[in-house]
């Protein structure tokens, strides 16, 4: 790839030799961008044709269905996803909206909006998009839930790899980055649910590396995050959810803000690729599962109630009141106390 007197890559351009908006097709949302576009972030509106529950997995079946709908009209791109034994070009997120809690169950209520989030981050893929768009089906069955579209908006502005290696970065840099659903690692063959710098950078890293075309060697730069990242402040939650085709995981929300100690300062390079790797995060999620509604990252300091909206929890209300009641007896103690 081709790089300009700074050493980012340089920029692409159209076959036509220019950019431009798609104008060949049109959508009932009136969503277009330009026809370079490698990535963009897509929030639906869906509103349930009636009460009904979700399966505990339900996120499976909300990957299943964006999947047959690539296959059905783009066999040739549904087989190229299959086949990548990686890195998959897209993420997906469970519901947000406004549930009725039966068990383990989580029952959508009739005229309600939920949140339905998908990224792409492939050319190939925001192409497939924009002609889906065009042709979109009127509603997600998921079983016993059948999910009207309702709405579709730009979530993620509509860009390229090209532009985030480009994008001005400060002189000291800081990221704040908030997870909302539940978010986690595979470490040692076990779920690791903290957010380590060097965890997050190695998974924003690895997608990058697969997907942009000009990747960046991993482990020196891994090392200089190791050693120079540091942890300004945090706010975070545990739970364990069910995700994906291997029963629950343990994972984290919340918020963290990151910054750089003085000697990173003296490795510009670095100092860029960590803020445009925050950048990056959005589109890409956090950790694994990514495609089954885990990892979902947003930048800022945003706080929403942890995302057993989105997936069922399974533990974490036990757990809480365990703590709870251990802090309690810990203060009674301290004071004395016979109540």
């Amino acid at each position: 790839m081709a790089r300009s007197a700074s050493g980012h890559p340089a920029s692409r351009q159209t076959r036509s030799g220019r950019l431009s908006k798609r104008g060949d097709r049109r959508n009932r949302f009136g969503i277009t961008w330009a026809e370079h576009t490698e990535l963009v972030g897509l929030r639906f509106g869906l509103v349930p044709q009636h009460d009904a529950e979700l399966y505990a997995q339900y996120t499976i079946g909300l990957h299943a269905w964006f999947l047959q709908q690539i296959q059905r009209t783009h066999p040739h791109l549904s087989q190229q996803l299959h086949d990548q034994a990686t890195e998959k070009a897209f993420t997906l997120s469970g519901l947000n909206g406004q549930f009725v809690a039966t068990g383990q169950q989580l029952r959508v209520q009739q005229h309600q909006t939920y949140e339905w989030n998908v990224s792409v981050l492939s050319q190939a893929l925001v192409e497939w998009l924009g002609q889906w768009l065009a042709n979109l089906p009127e509603a997600i069955d998921l079983r016993r839930a059948c999910l009207q579209i309702a709405q579709v908006e730009i979530l993620h502005p509509a860009t390229t790899y090209t532009e985030l290696a480009q994008m001005p970065c400060p002189a000291r840099p800081s990221l704040t980055l908030s997870f909302r659903s539940p978010t986690s690692f595979r470490r040692k063959k076990n779920h690791f649910p903290l957010p380590v710098p060097m965890n997050l950078f190695h998974s924003y890293l690895r997608r990058w590396n697969e997907l942009s075309g000009f990747p960046l060697e991993a482990d020196p730069f891994l090392e200089w995050i190791d050693e120079c990242v540091i942890i300004r402040r945090h706010r975070l939650e545990s739970m364990k959810v069910a995700a994906g085709k291997q029963g629950s995981v343990t994972g984290f929300t919340g918020a963290i803000e990151l910054g750089l100690s003085q000697s990173a300062l003296q490795n510009r390079e670095y100092v860029e690729w960590f803020y445009r790797l925050g950048q990056f995060a959005p589109y890409c999620g956090t950790g694994h599962k990514t495609t089954f509604g885990l990892g979902q990252t947003q930048l800022g300091w945003g706080f929403a109630e942890p995302e057993a909206i989105h997936l069922p929890v399974t533990e974490w209300l036990p757990q809480r009141i365990a703590e709870l009641t251990e802090l309690f007896m810990n203060q009674r103690k301290r004071t004395g106390g016979d109540r």
